[in-house]
């Protein structure tokens, strides 16, 4: 019977050599070839990187009154970002594992806040653009969410805020940017808004927190978003995105303790001592606090500012590039690094460019609602942007000259996703994927086999000629409503 404990130790170079045929299908990053997921500058800032990651490696920011020196890199983390984001030392705030538990964090402290105030049923309003991240919140936590629609710019109907507003309103949303376009909500009017029914109003900077200061620096004009703004109470942002440190690096800074205090979990009764934690985690790695602080030291405000011109000279290079091309047109008009294009010719299907993209090398994210591409530029890719529009023209030429291409691979199953209007069998099908690819004995997710998620026609019915029966109807109504649009 074969075991997976290993009966003997291998060498430390046997291992390092099979963690790199563990890589061997994953994006080429290093190489431009990856448009989210990943901010790569070069090997030097990596391994400078690695160096300030590890020694702090066993570092642990569980107990602040320990391990001293990490609460020292913490607070330096946060007061330049309090400076960037022109709130004073008044601030309170923390390092968290990423954007997620940021805006965990922000559910859960003004969900509390709401309940001292004695909200019983708390809700909070989000644009329908807001990183899923929230949507977790609200479910972890108990929180309504009241969406929001968006403007004819993509930013989110302020009007439509304001008719939401109620007794049992916790917070308000609003992001700089919101990931699928790119676009600032208008934050000064969520603002004055959130303080005229003195509401909480938090910033989702996790994508723009480390890039539109410098964008700004660089004398572009952009719409305020941050503590300049009187009514912002909180502000989330990533370190590990464009402060390029090691993952996982982001904060979350309140304006004042009077809302950061509910952020505070405290046991008094614990066998094992009294705990406090400020965050959602226990063990807060300190390698990650020494790499954050690190990047920023190593880049400072200059080196931001250059990589931020890098960044926008390959954003203008890519958007330029894309709207040349016959059957395509940038959603709206991104304010920062995050571009998302769609198909303008019914006979183009813009999934299927996705696939023709993916089989050059590139790593694609596809968006819904409307179906586009998208693009979350750094400033690695002004090296590639270029190489990118040639293939990007190639692809829409193949798929424009081969239409099936949009009833195979990705492109069935991102079409079948993001039309059907069943949207609860989609979560329902999507979930039972995903779990099911946990399973121990599980093989890898492939996401250009449609038919995993569009399985028979009842539960159980695993019959195929059930089951293609379902596919070819799903597969002429997606075809259909792609071709409206």
């Amino acid at each position: 019977m074969s075991s997976n404990i290993p009966e003997k130790g291998k060498s430390y170079e046997e291992i390092l050599a099979l963690l790199d045929e563990f890589g061997k299908d994953d994006p080429l990053y290093k190489e431009g070839k990856t448009w989210s997921l990943v901010y790569y500058l070069n090997r030097e800032h990596t391994q400078f990187l690695e160096a300030a990651y590890a020694k702090y490696f066993s570092a642990n920011g569980l107990n602040p009154t320990a391990f001293k020196s990490l609460k020292r890199l913490e607070k330096e983390v946060l007061k330049f970002t309090a400076e960037l984001f022109h709130v004073d030392d008044n601030a309170c705030g923390v390092m968290t594992s990423g954007g997620t538990e940021s805006c965990l964090l922000a559910v859960k402290t003004y969900r509390d806040f709401g309940k001292a105030k004695g909200i019983k049923k708390p809700e909070m309003i989000l644009p329908e653009t807001a990183h899923v991240a929230w949507d977790k919140g609200a479910e972890y936590f108990g929180v309504k969410i009241r969406r929001v629609p968006l403007a004819s710019d993509y930013g989110v109907n302020v009007d439509a805020v304001k008719k939401l507003v109620g007794k049992n309103t916790v917070m308000i949303l609003g992001s700089a940017p919101e990931y699928p376009h790119g676009i600032i909500d208008p934050i000064e009017k969520l603002g004055d808004l959130a303080r005229a029914h003195n509401i909480p109003l938090h910033v989702d900077a996790c994508v723009g927190g480390y890039i539109l200061p410098f964008i700004e620096a660089n004398g572009a004009k952009l719409p305020l978003w941050d503590f300049r703004v009187p009514g912002v109470t909180s502000i989330s942002a990533d370190i590990h995105k464009y402060g390029f440190a090691a993952k996982g690096a982001s904060c979350i800074l309140y304006r004042n303790i009077d809302y950061f205090k509910y952020q505070i979990f405290v046991n008094q009764d614990w066998p094992g001592g009294v705990f406090a934690s400020p965050a959602l985690l226990g063990t807060r790695p300190g390698g990650a606090y020494a790499a954050a602080w690190a990047s920023i030291q190593a880049n400072g405000r200059e080196g931001y500012m250059k990589l931020a011109r890098r960044t926008m000279g390959a954003v203008n290079k890519l958007t330029e590039g894309i709207s040349a091309i016959e059957g395509l047109e940038i959603i709206g008009k991104p304010q920062a690094s995050l571009i998302s294009y769609r198909s303008t010719d019914p006979q183009l299907n813009i999934f299927a460019v996705g696939d023709a993209m993916e089989r050059k090398g590139w790593f694609v994210d596809r968006l819904q609602r409307p179906d586009a591409l998208h693009a979350m530029v750094t400033a690695s890719h002004d090296k590639v942007a270029l190489q990118y529009i040639a293939d990007l023209k190639d692809a829409v030429a193949t798929v424009l000259a081969h239409p099936e291409l949009g009833e195979t691979g990705q492109a069935a199953t991102y079409g079948m996703i993001s039309h059907i209007p069943l949207r609860g069998m989609v979560r329902k099908q999507v979930a039972d994927m995903f779990a099911n690819s946990y399973k121990l004995n599980a093989n890898e997710i492939d996401l250009s086999d449609s038919e995993a998620l569009a399985s028979g026609a009842s539960v159980g019915d695993n019959s195929p000629d059930k089951k293609g029966i379902v596919q070819r109807l799903i597969n002429w109504y997606v075809k259909r409503q792609m071709q409206k649009k």
